[in-house]
């Protein structure tokens, strides 16, 4: 029965559902901004905040309305407002769209990653990359779904941020370091006749005691698993391997950059387009940790904190959206670039910014989007998204709709009741899809 299973499943695509609409993505590229990235200091200029410089904010007058540092200037044909935090993303302005009117739940952490990466406050739902896996399948037998390319910390949300929650096991992510051994266990330790035997007692096995439970998810997620870990051992070692790529390749994305945690990102990023290449679904990169802290959570110390998180990701991200598209794939790729919130524009010292939810940026490139333009917008101090708010919920569909999926037809049964990525809300951000 189990072979049945996969026999079925393998002719109908690896897919648990068709695409439901017309979705230029194939794949997904998230690069997770891990602390909150201060929306006016990047994407989002306030010249309010220079005239009011100093004075105290009207719901805490211990707070004072905080400049940007860094300034601004607009770029491409487009016009895009961009700070010179981002020199290089701001070459790419006419392919990415930002969204400035992004909206979260709490000024937490924990809770803002979870809804980020799983569209809900606690933790046990499904992730994004599990979804996108379950509802589309992988584009190669011999690769995961959905992978997350790390460096080795986990976000305070845990790892329910990559998780499958109820949804089948093998539609977790495969975490992929960016240092040392880039996936534990999977370089064989034994022959490939010794391997093959203790395989199939493991399937076997497996088999019989499924079998005995009358089905069991975990059991037929194991075997699925240590089928595609057999698979993989081939196959991942050529495709994260990074020195086939040529000189000018390595200049574009940084790979000799003599920060270790900018080339460490610069070789994820590039890895991200190597595993796109291969025809995996959902790749997650999250920020550079590694000798300091990488997370863009500057409550004192902004300056500095903010200059190195751009200095280390800017030349990366844009040489994967200028890579993509010098290749073809930029159309068919969408790259997601988000935090969980914004950054106060206030704040009780003069270098540091809070927590904040109530606005905030993001951009996305690629994919069936338009490029060149702004979406919605804050108040004239960065405080509240003011015009054409986008929750969470808006924002998933969004990324859901331009990979081919209805977000309200992609449902798993769970307890008793139907479950999906936006709950029971969502609307699709139509201003920024070409």
């Amino acid at each position: 029965m189990l072979a049945l299973s996969a026999l079925l499943q393998q002719q109908s695509g690896a897919s648990i559902h068709a695409p439901h609409v017309r979705g230029n993505a194939k794949s997904v590229i998230f690069l997770f901004m891990d602390g909150g990235v201060s929306h006016v200091d990047t994407f989002d200029p306030k010249p309010s905040l220079n005239k009011y410089s100093g004075q105290p904010w009207s719901g805490d007058a211990t707070r004072k309305w905080q400049p940007s540092p860094w300034k601004f200037a607009q770029h491409g044909q487009s016009g895009t407002w961009v700070s010179e935090l981002f020199p290089h993303i701001a070459t790419c302005v006419d392919d990415i769209a930002v969204v400035r009117s992004m909206k979260a739940h709490l000024p937490i952490h924990s809770t803002g990653v979870l809804l980020l990466t799983t569209g809900h406050n606690l933790a046990g739902r499904p992730s994004l990359g599990s979804w996108m896996s379950y509802g589309l399948g992988s584009l190669n037998e011999n690769l995961p779904g959905y992978m997350v390319l790390s460096f080795g910390h986990v976000p305070v949300g845990g790892m329910e941020a990559f998780g499958s929650g109820f949804l089948p096991a093998s539609h977790e992510a495969t975490i992929v370091r960016a240092d040392g051994t880039a996936i534990e266990n999977l370089a064989p330790a034994d022959s490939s006749a010794q391997q093959d035997i203790k395989l199939n007692f493991l399937r076997q096995q497996d088999a019989d005691f499924a079998m005995k439970l009358g089905g069991n998810d975990a059991v037929e997620s194991a075997v699925r698993n240590y089928e595609l870990a057999a698979r993989m051992q081939s196959l991942v070692p050529d495709v994260l391997d990074e020195t086939h790529e040529s000189k000018a390749v390595r200049e574009l994305y940084g790979l000799d950059d003599p920060d270790v945690n900018t080339r460490l990102y610069a070789r994820q990023c590039l890895r991200a387009r190597r595993l796109v290449e291969s025809g995996v679904r959902f790749i997650q990169v999250n920020c550079p940790y590694g000798l300091s802290n990488g997370t863009w959570d500057q409550h004192g110390g902004l300056k500095a904190g903010h200059e190195k998180n751009a200095r280390q990701t800017d030349r990366a991200v844009a040489a994967l959206i200028k890579d993509l598209k010098q290749r073809g794939l930029l159309e068919e790729t969408l790259v997601v670039w988000a935090g969980e919130f914004g950054r106060t524009p206030h704040a009780p010292g003069p270098d540091g910014r809070d927590h904040h939810p109530e606005g905030f940026s993001i951009f996305m490139a690629g994919g069936g989007v338009k490029g060149g333009v702004v979406h919605g917008s804050t108040d004239e101090f960065g405080m509240h998204a003011v015009k054409n708010i986008c929750e969470m919920h808006d924002f998933h569909a969004t990324i859901l709709h331009l990979a081919g999926i209805d977000h309200e037809r992609l449902t798993f049964r769970h307890g008793g009741r139907d479950y999906r990525l936006t709950d029971v809300s969502g609307n699709v951000i139509t201003s920024i899809i070409g």
